[in-house]
């Protein structure tokens, strides 16, 4: 079983929370939130403060820690759990340039999984996208993506499937209706036929599945620093060479 600290309580923190206290490979043992608001849980919460972090670590130890705070948040902990030998799983939707160096070298040492959007489906639409886009270069591609009324900026992970799929940013078609959760669309243009790929995220504990598939995926891997792509990518060499192995050989 592996020990888990949580960073962030908001909405999406509370689903993540719901879903790792409910699986049987994790037990959820500390939430800390820099919130000093009374929390409704009996799991132990703590001030998220780089100056009493690491004594809580002491008296509470963990394997991991699991972070759906904001870009900050990673600079108070960072350091404490790199001498502590944590691993890192992150939902943060973007870092500055500095910080997301900081938790690439965070990776040097220890093991860090980082991602704008963990749950695993886009993750898979992403990776077979890049797939098909480099089977058939010539196809024309168009994104949308689908967001609660109150969100103002593009969706961050419209961005970065643009940007693996080397589609201008301007080209993505943004809506903005009701309290959709989530829906990201890429679609590829051939003659003759459509390729439609799809996800919607239909509640928030989307992303505690993605993180508990994130963490038992890092869980077998070396220090480093990984996309959650690339540990799907390994998973999924891991299966071709499975099946290749237990092919039939002719006579």
């Amino acid at each position: 079983m592996i020990k888990v600290g949580l960073v962030g309580y908001g909405k999406a923190g509370k689903a993540v929370a719901s879903v790792l206290a409910q699986d049987e490979r994790f037990e959820l043992c500390w939430i800390a939130r820099r919130s000093n608001k009374p929390t409704a849980t009996e799991i132990p919460v703590t001030r998220l403060d780089k100056a009493t972090f690491s004594d809580w670590l002491a008296s509470h130890p963990v394997d991991a820690v699991v972070d759906f705070s904001d870009s900050e948040a990673v600079l108070e902990y960072g350091e404490a759990i790199r001498r502590n030998g944590l691993m890192l799983v992150s939902a943060i939707s973007s870092y500055s340039p500095e910080t997301l160096a900081y938790i690439r070298e965070l990776g040097r040492e220890i093991r860090v999984m980082s991602s704008p959007n963990i749950t695993l489906g886009i993750n898979f639409l992403m990776l077979a996208a890049r797939l098909l886009r480099s089977i058939a270069p010539f196809a024309d591609v168009g994104i949308v993506e689908q967001h609660f009324r109150d969100k103002s900026e593009v969706s961050g992970t419209a961005k970065r499937i643009a940007k693996t799929l080397e589609v201008d940013e301007e080209e993505i078609t943004s809506l903005r209706l009701g309290g959709i959760i989530g829906h990201h669309e890429v679609i590829f243009g051939f003659p003759h036929q459509t390729v439609r790929m799809i996800h919607d995220s239909i509640r928030r504990e989307a992303f505690g599945t993605g993180a508990a598939f994130a963490l038992s995926l890092l869980a077998t891997r070396p220090a480093g620093y990984y996309s959650y792509e690339e540990l799907l990518l390994d998973m999924m060499r891991q299966e071709l060479q499975r099946d290749g192995e237990q092919q039939p050989v002719d006579a």
